[in-house]
C-alpha cells in the first residue's frame, strides 16, 4: 500500500472543517460519523498562576481531578483514578524537563498524589524524562501517564504528547525526518505499547511561536491557564496543535502556518492507528474558565 504524504494543507483543512462544522451545526458525513471518535477535556482556571506566574498547586490538583472525572464520567475523583490505575500497577509518569518550559512540578505532584491514592506503593512510581530507558520503574512499568507542556517545536512543528515518548528510544534524532512523522512507531515498542492510561498537555503558558531547536521568547508564550486531557494521545495533540494555530492567527493577525507542519499527528492515526486526528471526530468538553478560550 502506498504511503500517503500528509501535508500542512491536509492538517489545516481538517481544522477548518471542524470549525465550519461547529459553526453551522452539522455537515459531517455518515461515513465520518461511523468512524472512531475521541473525547478530550479542556479545563482552565483563572487562578492557576499566581504572582510571577507561580503555579498554584491546590488549583492544579482541582483542575486535574475535574478533568479526569469529566473524561471518565465519574462524580468522584478517587473512583475515576482507580479506573485508570490499579494498586498492582507499576507506574511511570513521563514528564518533560526542557528547562525553558518544563512540566511544572506541581502538576507532576498532583498526578503522583492520585496514583498513590489509587493504592500504588511509592516504590512502584517514578517521574522521569531523559532517563526512562535506564529507570527500573519505567523498564518494568505496567502503566504510563504522559504529561508535558504544549509548545511549538523545531522538528515536529508542535511539542505534544506523541513527541514526548521520543526518549523511549536510544536514537531520538533518527525520528526527526519528515516532520517527525515516524514518532507513532515508538508507541508500538514493548516498553510503551498499550500502557498509556492518560495523556495531559499542560497549557498553563503555551509557546505558540519559535525559530530554531532551543528557541524561547517570553513574547510568544501566554497565560492560557489550561490543561488538555484525554486517553487518546492523537486527539489530545490535535486539539493542542489547533489551539496553537488559532493563537498564532490572533497574535499575528494572519493565518501564519507553523514552520513545520505537524504531520506526525495525522500519521499517528492513518499509519500507526493510535487514535483520532480529525477534529470533526473529537468531542472537546470545555469546563472551567471560558474567557478567551479560543477553541
Amino acid at each position: 500500500m502506498e504511503n500517503k504524504v500528509i501535508t500542512r494543507r491536509d492538517f489545516l483543512r481538517s481544522a477548518a472543517g471542524a470549525a465550519m462544522g461547529a459553526a453551522v451545526g452539522g455537515g459531517i458525513s455518515e461515513k465520518a460519523q461511523a468512524e472512531p471518535r475521541a473525547k478530550v477535556v479542556l479545563i482552565r482556571h483563572p487562578e492557576v498562576l499566581g504572582r510571577h506566574e507561580k503555579v498554584q498547586g491546590e488549583v492544579v490538583q482541582s483542575m486535574l481531578d475535574e478533568a479526569v472525572k469529566t473524561l471518565l464520567g465519574e462524580n468522584d475523583a478517587g473512583t475515576a483514578w482507580k479506573r485508570l490505575i490499579q494498586k498492582s500497577d507499576v507506574v511511570g509518569i513521563k514528564s518533560n524537563v526542557w528547562w525553558k518550559l518544563p512540566t511544572p512540578g506541581e502538576l507532576e505532584g498532583a498526578i503522583q498524589r492520585r496514583v498513590l491514592d489509587a493504592g500504588v506503593p511509592e516504590r512502584n512510581i517514578s517521574i522521569d524524562d531523559r532517563g526512562v530507558l535506564n529507570n527500573p520503574v519505567f523498564k518494568n512499568s505496567t502503566a504510563l501517564i504522559n504529561v508535558r507542556p504544549l509548545r511549538t517545536h523545531h522538528w515536529s512543528g508542535v511539542g505534544t504528547c506523541l513527541k514526548n515518548y521520543i526518549m523511549f528510544v536510544p536514537d531520538p534524532a533518527s525520528y526527526h525526518e519528515e516532520g517527525c512523522s515516524p514518532l507513532g512507531k515508538i508507541w508500538h515498542y514493548p516498553i510503551v505499547k498499550g500502557k498509556t492510561r492518560l495523556n495531559i498537555l499542560c497549557a498553563f503558558t503555551p509557546q505558540f511561536y519559535g525559530r530554531g531547536a532551543h528557541y524561547f521568547d517570553k513574547r510568544y508564550v501566554w497565560p492560557y491557564k489550561g490543561l488538555i486531557v484525554g486517553t487518546d494521545p492523537v486527539a489530545v495533540d490535535a486539539v493542542g496543535a489547533h489551539l496553537l494555530q488559532v493563537k498564532r492567527k490572533a497574535f499575528f493577525s494572519e493565518d501564519r502556518a507553523l514552520d513545520v507542519p505537524p504531520v506526525h499527528i495525522v500519521a499517528a492515526e492513518e499509519k500507526y492507528k493510535l487514535g483520532v486526528s480529525d477534529l470533526r471526530r473529537i468531542q472537546v468538553v470545555k469546563i472551567g474558565w471560558q474567557e478567551e478560550v479560543l477553541i
